[in-house]
């Protein structure tokens, strides 16, 4: 069975952002611009999503 999984990039510039936001985008894997992370596709991960989602872009 194969696991549930996200990819994540940081589309948007972290500057001028929130600190609490800096640091849901690096808790997700992410350091700069057009950086992508695969991620498991649990509830935590997707709060965490949802938090910054005017930062990145999701696939599955």
């Amino acid at each position: 069975m194969a696991e549930k999984t996200v990819k994540v990039t940081l589309v948007r510039s972290l500057i001028g952002t929130k600190e609490s936001h800096r640091a849901t985008v690096r808790g997700l894997g992410l350091r700069r611009l057009n950086s992508s992370s695969v991620l498991e596709d649990t509830p935590a991960v997707r709060g965490m999503i949802n938090k910054v989602s005017y930062l990145l872009r999701c696939e599955r």
